[in-house]
Order: C-alpha cells, then structure tokens, then sequence
C-alpha cells in the first residue's frame, strides 16, 4: 500500500512476564490416597432433580397425569367388581335360604352368616362404588385436559358439570356417556365442529351404565314394599343390581384404558429394555498401550 515501508506486528507490553510451557509428567496410574477420602458426593441414593431443596418443582405434564390416574381409576373399578360378584352371590344365597324356609326351619348359625355375608357385601360395595367415582372423575380431569391439549379446543361442557352429572339422579344416566363420547372425539383429534359419535364399546358401556342405573332405582322403589313375596323379589332385584355394577365397573375399566392409550400411546412398562449383546465392527478396536510406569 506504502511502499518503503516495512510494517512489523508486536504483541503488546505486558507487566507479567510469559509463562513458561508445563512440564506433562508421564501418567502413573489411578489416584491413590492413604486414607478415604472425605470429599465427594453424598452417600444417599440417587433421586430426582425436583427433591433437591431450593429447586423448583415442576407439575408432571398431563399425559403423565393420566397414566397414573388411570392405573389407581383401574384398582379401585376392579375392586367394586370383586365386591359387587360377592354381594350378588351374598344376595343369591339368600334367596336360596328363602325358598328353603318355606318347607322347613333353617339352622339360626346358616341365617347369622348370610345375614352377616350381605350386610358386609352392601357396606363394601358402597365404598368401593364412591372410591371408583372419585378416581374416575379424578382421571377424567386429567384426560379432559390432555385432550384439550391435544386437540387444540377446549371441552365443551365446563369441569364443575362433571360432579353433577354424574351425581344427580336421572341426569347421570345421559351426562356421563356425553362427557366420554366428547373427550373420545377429542382424543381423536376430530374437528370441533362435527358431532361427536361414539364408538362401539362406549356405547355398551353407556347402555350398560344406563340400565344399572335404572335397575337400581327400580330396585330402592321395589324395596319400599312389605309384602313377602315383593322383599324376596327385592333380593334377586338387588343381586341383579350388584351383577349390573360389577358389569359396569369392568367395562369402565376398558374404556379408561383405551383413551388411556390413545392419549399415551407408548406405556412405559411395556417398552422393552434393550441390552448390548456385542459390536460387531470390520477391525477391533485399539486399546492404549499402558504405561511401564503405572503401578498396576
């Protein structure tokens, strides 16, 4: 550019002086201490990042939400089940101790226990019918949301319409078939615009909770009776009420687990684990020499 000039580059002055290049000593094997060494991480198990005081949890996302409800919504249908066959059989028992009675007397101890055996079947069949409502609706929550999610469209029917609908009697025999057949069509991800259309096992299970709750009423109104013969029809009626709930309670459980598994498709328990056998390669890999100055 400028010529008769010579331009030369410099680093600039420094008050330190350069620091002369380190010495790499040759590797003499592990580390090796005379005693334990105190330092380190803690001797605890490993646990999650959110169990560490002072960070902050985060909500698990609603998939997950609905996998796990799901599993607990499972466990308590399939227990009203199990209670709901021994009351029917409780109830049967009964009636077959009825028909007895009439050509002879009964032993009093035959009598205490099917007494005994339909009172603890009734009070556990309760139970378990208000543990199984309260995870059900539990799970719907999650999965309405998930849904929601989802589909890009919030549900139609607001949360707090839930516990009412499936409470108030004569309305639960619609609602809760509605309230599936929208969070099916969601989960599906149809247009928000469509009608939703129920497949074919949501429709049995809606006739099936539907006609259980019509037999119960008519079995609580056919109790109000005195007569004989309508208390021994009252006992086939409630056994015929305990089959209809354990009918129910198990395909809920089905429906429960297919929009489980629609909203999740990949189950992490059925995911199976893969282990490395061998690797199998064109050479074999190098390994590096080891040091003549290694103590072991």
């Amino acid at each position: 550019m400028y010529q008769g000039y010579e331009w030369v580059a410099t680093p600039p002055p420094t008050q330190r002086a350069p620091e002369p290049p380190r010495l790499r000593l040759p590797y003499l094997g592990p580390p090796r201490y005379r005693t334990p060494p105190r330092w380190g991480f803690p001797a605890l198990a490993w646990r999650w990042p959110t169990a560490v005081v002072g960070v902050a949890e985060e909500a698990p996302a609603a998939v997950e939400r609905v996998r796990g409800r799901a599993r607990f919504a499972a466990s308590a249908l399939w227990l009203l089940a199990a209670v709901a066959v021994i009351a029917a059989g409780a109830e049967i028992w009964r009636y077959v101790l009825l028909l007895e009675s009439r050509t002879g007397a009964l032993s009093r101890g035959v009598v205490q226990w099917s007494d005994s055996l339909v009172t603890t079947g009734s009070v556990l069949s309760i139970a378990a019918g208000i543990i199984s409502v309260t995870t059900v609706i539990w799970w719907l929550h999650a999965a309405r949301d998930a849904a929601a999610e989802a589909a890009g469209y919030t549900p139609a029917r607001p949360d707090w319409h839930l516990v009412p609908g499936i409470l108030v009697p004569g309305v639960n025999l619609v609602v809760p078939g509605a309230v599936l057949a929208e969070l099916e069509h969601a989960i599906l991800r149809r247009p928000a615009t469509d009608r939703p259309r129920p497949s074919p096992l949501l429709t049995t299970w809606w006739l099936t909770w539907s006609a259980g709750g019509l037999l119960f009423a008519t079995t609580l109104l056919w109790r109000l009776q005195d007569s004989a013969q309508a208390q021994a029809d009252g006992v086939l009626l409630t056994a015929a009420t305990n089959l209809a709930a354990a009918a129910t309670a198990v395909l809920t459980i089905r429906v429960v687990d297919r929009l489980s598994l629609l909203l999740a498709p990949i189950v992490p328990s059925s995911v199976r684990r893969l282990r490395v056998v061998r690797v199998e390669t064109a050479t074999a890999p190098t390994r590096a020499p080891r040091p003549t100055t290694a103590s072991r």
